[in-house]
């Protein structure tokens, strides 16, 4: 399946931009005639025909489209402090997208060593991911933000925050929640949490969990997070 992420297809008629057309034409070498799939980012999956190839412009035909396509039955928000190799950062992401999320939050903690990031690189990252995997839902990537001012933002259902530091009162994901709901799940920087940044998460109704027994990097805890979610929703 040759998939096109189009996420401003509006009509029976779309046009491939500069970038993939020229992925169509050179990469993939499909000619006038030739069946492709489109996606929205919001469930939208499109049968298209290819009507006119140029240089730099493909132009197709939608000939039957689909709504709602692989919709899951929950919705997963992640708030993940980016680590100060952004590698790994973009790893989490393009796992976590193959796996299930709908939405990512760049957070900047007290101890956070990565304070900038650039938002376009990471929503490249994703869009890849989605196609790899096949998926009409596009997840949304938003704007990195202070802890102490997103701390207070959520609706979500359940909220929680993945912490290392010993204390009883953590539980595990699976003891939390209930299928199909709105989860939010906050991951920290390599260095944890401060104790003032956890308290200020069990004020705003969050509850401390365990993501086990050993000591993982931020980009391993949000990826296991990410799939016990997942797991615990499967039908």
């Amino acid at each position: 399946m040759h998939l096109f992420y189009t996420p401003d297809i509006t009509s029976d008629t779309y046009t491939l931009n500069e970038e993939e057309s020229n992925h169509c034409n050179k990469v993939l070498r499909l000619k006038q005639g030739d069946t492709v799939h489109l996606i929205d980012g919001v469930g939208g999956l499109y049968v298209a025909q290819i009507s006119e190839t140029t240089k730099k412009a493909v132009r197709l035909n939608i000939i039957d489209k689909q709504q709602g396509f692989g919709k899951r039955n929950h919705y997963l928000h992640i708030a993940i402090a980016p680590t100060k190799n952004i590698d790994r950062i973009e790893w989490f992401l393009e796992k976590a997208t193959e796996i299930g999320i709908d939405e990512i939050t760049p957070i900047i903690c007290d101890r956070s060593e990565r304070k900038i990031v650039k938002e376009e690189r990471l929503e490249k990252v994703v869009t890849s991911a989605v196609k790899q995997s096949l998926t009409a839902y596009h997840p949304k990537i938003n704007t990195a933000i202070a802890y102490k001012d997103f701390i207070k933002q959520s609706d979500a259902e359940v909220k929680m925050i993945a912490h290392c530091i010993d204390e009883n009162s953590k539980q595990a994901i699976s003891e939390l929640i209930k299928p199909h709901q709105k989860y939010l799940i906050l991951i920290g920087p390599e260095g944890d949490f401060t104790p003032k940044e956890i308290e200020l998460a069990l004020q705003n109704g969050y509850k401390p969990v365990t993501l086990g027994n050993t000591r993982l990097r931020t980009e391993t805890a949000g990826l296991a997070a990410c799939f016990e979610v997942n797991f615990l929703n499967r039908e």
